[in-house]
């Protein structure tokens, strides 16, 4: 891919501005081309960009389009900035008057040069609020799609649509529908403006010339009436993606302009950090159905208020991930108590966890066209969910009905959620191995024992108060799960704990991917007795200390 860094334009009224000036704060910018005027944190407009695409090897080539009257102050720029002095393209204008235009500017090196690439154009006098955008995201993105690419964001207050090229893009796909260049006020009710920002394949370089054959004066030649013109009348696929900042073309302003959006972007860097971000999620457990909802089924569940787990996010200079200092040791006393500890609590923690949620979030942006700045943070989580019995009031639940239907799961990738409105529920109580087997192994190899056993189940029961019918139900879509995955799956310490439950007369089934058990017991007498029952200790257990490794009590 090749970029190319606009830079032709003849900025008369910032530039005449800067020399009528008789505050004398600016005089040393005097005849400075607009793109190598101060822009965000004193560092000059051009050499933010040539930083940008310059990193990790992106382009192939990057090019400079100036024109003749400011050449030799990009020449001198290039110079010091090891940027190719041989890439830096002449357009031959002196004036507005004799200008070209920005796509004859864009024509002139693709033709001049002979580029048979992928191009990506930037318009290098344009001041950007965020320095720390990752441009990588932006190619993966357009890659990802078939068509062309045009960036934007969303205008803020006190802007005005009619003063910008405004775009309508379509949320599920991305595609931009309509384009309006400086649209008057009423006729668009978007807000998001396009700057000139844009990836086009090599296949769709032609249409430049096509374009320019149609518009023969330089004022027409806008990238603006470009894009309504490919857009609106050839009806090119052409996709957005929003970056979460500001742009100001400062070539289509005055001083005042220029100080004004300069102060508020350097006030925006300059800010406190951002507060930290602490997000709550309670534990579910699965009723009946699961694990129904992993191949696109049915289920119904709970959610548990008194039980909950949560990560806090906080503003970094580089990306951390704390590990937790219970669930992910890294310090023992002695090599015996690394033993017992793996032994009962397993290898893996909730870092996993954090890091594959890093991932997807990074996916679904990229995804869904949003393309991330450099800010980076640091991620904790926290849990208070315990591994011994739990009694559950009924004061504390949430039941919903969720369908992972496999059309929805494809479509948006989430199911369908249904909040049942229960009341009088009767009590149920759930029951944790101390030393759970890990989730992968239970689920390993179930997909295709499922797919040959009907599934049903009905909430009926649970909507009118059948808590007799709803018992037995459970104890049903235990057998049912059971000789879906068989007994050597599912492992000794779930099958104990079934057993022990239906000692006592409850009805008793695996919420979840294994390490505990939910239950409904309706004899009161029997559920106190139950929860007060000890199990056995472990006969076979290889700990040297066994007192440390028991099953647990319900």
């Amino acid at each position: 891919m090749i970029c190319i860094l606009l830079v032709a334009g003849h900025g008369t009224v910032l530039e005449t501005q800067i020399k009528n000036d008789d505050t004398g704060l600016y005089g040393h910018l005097t005849g400075v081309p607009k793109a190598l005027l101060p822009g965000i944190g004193g560092k000059k407009i051009l050499d933010f960009w040539w930083e940008t695409v310059n990193m990790r090897q992106l382009f192939t080539e990057v090019y400079l389009v100036t024109n003749a009257d400011k050449y030799k102050h990009f020449e001198r720029w290039a110079t010091a900035n090891d940027f190719p002095v041989e890439n830096v393209v002449n357009d031959g204008s002196t004036t507005l008057e004799d200008q070209l235009g920005a796509v004859a500017d864009l024509e002139l090196v693709i033709r001049s040069r002979k580029l048979q690439d992928d191009i990506m154009v930037i318009a290098g006098d344009m001041l950007c609020a965020d320095q720390n955008f990752d441009i990588a995201q932006v190619i993966r993105f357009f890659r990802s799609k078939p068509g062309e690419l045009a960036i934007y964001y969303e205008l803020e207050e006190g802007e005005k649509s009619s003063s910008r090229g405004i775009v309508e893009v379509c949320p599920d796909t991305h595609r931009i529908t309509r384009f309006l260049e400086k649209p008057q006020e009423g006729l668009t009710a978007s807000r998001l403006a396009s700057v000139v920002f844009y990836c086009l394949r090599k296949n769709t370089l032609p249409c430049l010339s096509e374009f320019l054959s149609l518009q023969p004066q330089a004022q027409d030649r806008s990238f603006g009436q470009f894009w309504e013109w490919l857009i609106n009348e050839k009806q090119l696929h052409v996709f957005g993606m929003k970056l979460p900042t500001g742009f100001q073309l400062i070539g289509q302003v005055g001083l005042s302009d220029y100080t004004k959006w300069l102060t508020h972007y350097s006030a925006k860097k300059q800010g406190n950090p951002a507060k930290p971000i602490t997000c709550r999620s309670y534990a579910r457990a699965g009723l009946m159905g699961n694990p129904s909802d992993g191949f696109h089924g049915k289920t119904i569940a709970m959610t548990i208020s008194n039980f909950w787990a949560e990560v806090t996010l906080v503003e970094s200079q580089i990306l951390v991930l704390l590990p937790h200092p219970l669930n992910d040791p890294t310090e023992f006393g002695s090599l015996q108590d690394l033993f017992c500890i793996s032994r009962k609590e397993g290898y893996l923690g909730g870092l996993r966890l954090l890091q594959a949620t890093c991932k997807k979030f990074y996916q679904f942006c990229s995804k869904q066209g949003i393309a991330l700045t450099k800010q980076n943070f640091t991620l904790k989580y926290d849990t208070n969910i315990p591994r011994q019995v739990v009694r559950i009031s009924p004061d504390f639940l949430v039941v919903q009905v969720s369908s992972c239907h496999k059309q929805l799961m494809e479509e948006r990738g989430y199911g369908e959620y249904v909040s049942i409105d229960m009341k009088n529920l009767p009590t149920f109580w759930l029951a944790y191995l101390s030393d759970p087997s890990d989730s992968g192994r239970i689920h390993s190899n179930v997909r295709q024992r499922w797919l040959s056993v009907k599934k049903c189940f009905s909430r009926t029961a649970l909507e009118e108060g059948d808590w007799t019918r709803l018992a037995q139900l459970m104890d049903q879509n235990f057998e049912l799960r059971r000789s879906v995955y068989t007994d050597d799956c599912l492992g000794p310490g779930n099958l104990k704990m079934v057993q022990l439950a239906r000692q006592f007369g409850s009805a008793v089934k695996l919420p979840g991917s294994g390490g505990a058990v939910v239950g409904l017991c309706l004899d009161q007498e029997r559920l106190v007795r139950l929860r007060w029952t000890d199990s056995r200790k472990c006969t076979d257990c290889p700990c040297p200390d066994p007192s440390y490794c028991q099953f647990p009590k319900l």
